[in-house]
């Protein structure tokens, strides 16, 4: 603050500097939504490994595209994913809950997830010592008496399962009432059923008593990803709206077809685009050679400028079958050969050629030649291939507005990845203009600090150009905003940069020389 001189003397005052550091943010965080054996529900978590994936949400099942996807994901390079687990309850006779229920004695739990992984769930329960020094003094810090007190051991039975022991619970009012500190501290079962109305008599002795649940039923596009209210309840597909950030988004197969329903990519692919991320579609089943791919392009469900298509799909051995070879969608390898070409080379770098190897797949559901990758490659169907040596590779960066006869400026992953990452940056990186004195100091500060990032990517080769004139720009001053835009409350900044292409076709040209004709 300003300092008012009130003797003779030197005074000191620091000045701020008008420096606001502009952090990129993340390239390649990944959001999946599917089907798990367990795990949230409609509860978007953020995993770092594949180890993470199986302690939260079970590992590979059968019925769950998704777990080989996030396998895939983090086999080839991938370093964040957020999971969005869905469950579908079971319908019809003799149908089973989704959360299985624990009786012991007269308290009544169940699992604090849906599944059948609850099924192998055990508890019991017992009495403390009423003389012990701890439950004494547990009683009278909670305000109870030593009567009211006992103990809850919950085990896990499957495996690499947990035990939890709850001490010191209770009925009665108080900060170690059950149903509170199941909520705070397990992991595995919460308080389910009426309360009771008196204090419930607990043997040491008494066993559980169990109602089983099911894994669900296959999810299906109109109750599970797009339900009713679904954008403003945030669950399914929206589910992603409690997530701070994600680039990318996959959404591996759900139905018996093996397939999703164009109804969603279409929803997938406009939300991508309100949340400045790429949806990474997998090629339809029905896609088998170059013809089916050609024909079905045009009924895909978007055409989004956010959204890019991979095909065929991948080949590889599913360990829960004995290792037999099977087809798999290709989305999460293809995302997480992205992250690893991000953190290897940069967001500007198309994903794709001899280095963007997929790890973990020897093989492929179709071969393609080069002349059908050269008819496919213009509509915007970027094409995974079999390279001598390199192995599979993906061999095509195009959006889905990639097809040549639409002549966008969007036609590349690499731009548009690009330009996202730039627009969420700034976006992030200028909320603390909000409010501030709409003149010539502000947009002097706001040319400062924007520049600084525009170079920053400028130096690590993010754009074309030899100086940065020619490779970027930074607006903000009185030509930008008029006094009408500032009476009106607005500050309007005009960002540009000339973005890398990448180079898809190289061609070599070769000439024999004459030989020389005199001596």
């Amino acid at each position: 603050m300003p300092i008012t001189p009130t003797y003779p003397g030197v005074y000191i005052e620091e000045v701020p500097s008008g420096v606001r550091t502009l952090t990129g943010v993340a390239t390649s965080v990944t959001a999946f939504v599917g089907r798990a054996l367990k795990g949230p529900v409609n509860e978007p978590v953020v995993i770092n490994s594949y180890a993470d994936y199986e302690r939260t949400f079970g590992g590979l099942w059968l019925k769950s595209a998704m777990s080989f996807s996030v396998r895939d994901f983090f086999l080839n390079g991938g370093g964040q994913a957020i999971i969005v687990r869905l469950f579908h309850a079971d319908t019809g006779t003799g149908a089973k809950p989704g959360k299985a229920a624990l009786a012991v004695s007269t308290l009544t739990l169940e699992a604090v997830n849906q599944g059948a992984w609850g099924n192998n769930l055990d508890a019991s329960v017992e009495i403390p010592t009423a003389t012990d020094a701890a439950t004494v003094a547990a009683a009278t810090r909670l305000g109870v008496t030593v009567g009211d007190l006992f103990n809850l051991t919950v085990k896990d039975k499957n495996p690499g399962g947990v035990t939890e022991k709850h001490l010191f619970l209770t009925v009665k009012d108080s900060s170690r009432r059950i149903d509170r500190v199941l909520v705070a501290e397990s992991k595995l079962v919460r308080w389910a059923g009426a309360w009771p109305e008196t204090l419930p008599v607990v043997a040491a002795d008494d066993a559980a008593t169990l109602t089983e649940a099911s894994d669900g039923a296959a999810l299906t596009y109109a109750d599970d990803f797009n339900p009713s209210q679904a954008q403003a309840n945030k669950v399914g597909l929206y589910a992603l709206e409690k997530a701070d950030l994600f680039n990318m988004l996959c959404i591996p197969p759900y139905n018996d077809s093996g397939d999703i329903d164009s109804s969603l990519i279409a929803d997938a692919g406009k939300y991508c685009e309100d949340r400045r991320a790429m949806f990474i579609i997998d090629a339809p089943t029905t896609w088998t050679d170059k013809a089916t791919a050609k024909t079905g392009i045009d009924t895909l469900g978007t055409r989004s400028k956010n959204a890019a298509v991979f095909f065929p799909r991948l080949v590889q051995p599913n360990p829960l079958r004995g290792n037999q070879l099977e087809t798999f969608a290709p989305s999460g390898a293809v995302a997480g050969t992205i992250a690893r070409t991000d953190a290897q080379r940069g967001v500007w770098k198309a994903p794709a050629g001899l280095e963007a190897v997929l790890a973990g797949v020897p093989a492929l559901s179709a071969q393609l030649t080069d002349g059908e990758t050269g008819e496919l490659n213009p509509l915007g169907i970027n094409c995974l291939r079999s390279m001598p040596a390199a192995g599979r590779v993906v061999w095509g960066s195009r959006t889905l507005q990639g097809d040549d006869r639409l002549a966008s400026e969007w036609k590349y992953v690499p731009i548009r990845r690009l330009a996202l990452y730039i627009e969420e940056s700034l976006y992030r990186g200028t909320q603390w203009v909000v409010f501030e004195p709409n003149d010539a100091p502000l947009w002097a500060q706001i040319r400062l600090n924007l520049g600084a990032f525009m170079h920053g990517l400028f130096r690590q080769g993010a754009f074309q150009g030899k100086s940065p004139n020619d490779a970027y720009f930074v607006k903000c001053d009185k030509d930008t905003t008029t006094q009408d835009d500032i009476n009106r409350g607005i500050v309007n900044i005009h960002v540009g940069f000339a973005p890398l292409k990448p180079a898809e076709f190289v061609i070599i040209k070769l000439q024999q020389m004459a030989g020389q004709l005199g001596a």
